[in-house]
């Protein structure tokens, strides 16, 4: 009797196992899918083609179709890297290789339940439209897919391969368009989203679309376009919109003679000749100082006017929207030019940029009189210029046009120290991680840069990722801040509203008034915007300058 019941309990152990080990399959319309199971339970697959390679005569193409599969395709292995220079040394991607044909997503998901409808996020990666891979552990949806959220991640074009304008595929478009693939890219992969997210347990009607730096402008893009109407049903933006100052669309004939004049130093004269540069030598050759400027254009058809004018004149898709910005996008260093933070280097350089006449304004709303007030009005004045006034534009404008809920923030804890195994490094401008070679440098003498969140230091946090980054020494406090972060985007992507059961109340902003931001800290606090006088001179001050 002993012996039938080890042997019935070592079958029945068996089964398990095999159960256990078994690869999840699901059906999309191109074919059969093969993912993994993550040690969490979640179901995770991986490289799935959403649209054709890019490669060939597709190549400066909009994103074609993708084709069906016979029998079950493994989606265990991400997809190429996009074509791109090592530019940000704090991106670590798990793609096994870089290649032209990069046109692929991954998608996160519970597993599945009969009849199950989950809300979903599309995550479009930052990176200066130069940069960036939808692999990237930073962007991971494994822990916002254990709350309940399917979550997709998601390669685009970039660079020259991405933003290309030429007179030729001007005139071979269907569209009449050439440049901004890599924003249809993201277009097409949305419409693929909402054509199969239903097959991972996904509510097609129930997406947020969201990105950070270069992936948030890539969220106000897809708000203003006409081609993506339809498509999400709410939006999140870290960092930054396609609105003036930080990226301003240009127009497409200027674009198209910088691709003429990129042809005529590549020594080509005709688009089957820049075809058939092998993409590795067009990466080196677009790299070079001066040879080619990675521009979004309003083309007519993807955009048919700024993304500004299409949200001033209530034109856009008309979806909650919450985003925000770090307290310390850029260090002081950024405006100072080098020079030693005090009032006197700090007055020169603002009547230069200012003129003497508007000086005395700035002198009120970014105050210098010490070297303390200079730090932090240096770095105010480095940050709203570099990202934070076009997204809060972006924010004002949708609240005042849109008749949909606003949510504000600034995300404000800084990191931790890096591990003492990491060695010593410090923060680049562009949120990058550069490792000093133990030289005495001359800013290595100047006062340390404000403490505070630096420019992409909140992803981890926000999508619940900090233990995927080793860099940092990584707090009690992190993790509260990470909590509450990714609480607040997960009730968003669920409901529309961040608020929700033991939260700090995060009010939206009405059409008039002022806004209300939510600080993002270990202590959460909201309050009315108390700089809106510094971003309406701003405003004010770059228009004049047009």
């Amino acid at each position: 009797m002993k012996k039938t019941n080890l042997i019935m309990v070592l079958l029945l152990q068996l089964t398990i196992n095999a159960f256990a080990q078994k690869a999840p399959q699901t059906k999309v319309a191109q074919g059969i899918l093969e993912g993994m199971v993550l040690p969490t339970g979640i179901e995770n697959y991986r490289g799935i083609p959403f649209a054709q390679p890019p490669v060939g005569n597709l190549r400066w193409k909009a994103p074609q179709p993708p084709q069906n599969w016979d029998g079950v395709r493994k989606a265990t292995t991400f997809g190429a890297s996009p074509m791109q220079k090592p530019v940000y040394g704090d991106m670590m991607f798990r793609a096994p290789k870089m290649s032209e044909d990069c046109l692929y997503l991954n998608v996160w998901t519970p597993a599945k339940k009969a009849n199950e409808k989950l809300p979903v996020l599309v995550y479009f990666y930052g990176g200066g439209f130069v940069a960036g891979d939808g692999s990237e552990y930073r962007y991971d949806g494994e822990s916002l897919a254990q709350k309940g959220i399917v979550t997709v991640t998601l390669n685009y074009r970039l660079g020259i391969f991405g933003f290309f304008s030429h007179p030729g595929l001007t005139k071979e478009s269907p569209n009449h368009a050439s440049g901004n693939y890599g924003l249809l890219d993201q277009n097409a992969a949305l419409k693929w989203v909402k054509e199969n997210i239903a097959s991972f347990g996904g509510d097609p009607d129930k997406i947020t679309i969201a990105g950070e730096s270069a992936g948030s402008i890539s969220v106000c893009a897809q708000m203003a376009s006409p081609l993506s109407k339809g498509l999400f049903t709410q939006a999140i933006g870290q960092s930054g919109g396609m609105i003036s100052p930080t990226f301003v669309p240009v127009a497409m004939k200027d674009n198209e003679k910088r691709g003429e004049t990129f042809a005529e130093k590549a020594g080509v004269s005709s688009l089957e000749a820049l075809r058939a540069i092998p993409a590795e030598t067009l990466l080196d050759e677009a790299s070079k100082w001066g040879a080619f400027n990675t521009s979004v254009v309003i083309d007519g058809y993807f955009l048919p006017k700024p993304p500004e004018e299409v949200f001033a004149a209530g034109e856009q898709e008309k979806v909650p929207l919450l985003a925000g910005w770090t307290n310390a996008e850029m260090p002081y260093q950024a405006f100072m030019m080098g020079q030693y933070p005090n009032p006197e280097n700090y007055t020169k350089i603002v009547q230069e940029r200012f003129g003497k006449d508007q000086a005395e304004i700035v002198f009120e709303l970014y105050p210098g009189g010490n070297e303390q007030e200079v730090i932090q009005s240096a770095t105010a004045l480095a940050s709203d210029g570099f990202i934070v006034l076009s997204t809060w534009k972006w924010l004002n404008l949708h609240r005042k046009t849109s008749g949909e809920p606003v949510y504000a923030y600034t995300f404000s804890k800084a990191r931790p120290p890096m591990r003492a195994e990491m060695g010593n490094a410090k923060t680049g401008l562009a949120g990058g991680i550069i490792k000093d070679d133990g030289e005495k440098k001359e800013e290595n003498k100047m006062p340390e840069a404000l403490k505070g969140a630096s420019h992409a230091s909140d992803i981890e946090y926000l999508l619940g990722n900090l233990a995927t980054n080793k860099v940092f020494s990584w707090t009690e406090d992190d993790y509260t801040v990470s909590k509450f972060g990714e609480e607040y985007f997960a009730n968003f992507i669920k409901t529309g509203n961040p608020n929700g059961k033991k939260l700090p109340v995060w009010p939206a902003s009405s059409a008039t008034g002022l806004m209300n931001i939510m600080d993002i800290n270990v202590a959460p606090k909201a309050a009315p915007d108390e700089n809106e006088s510094r971003y309406l001179f701003l405003d004010k001050f770059y228009k004049s300058k047009k």
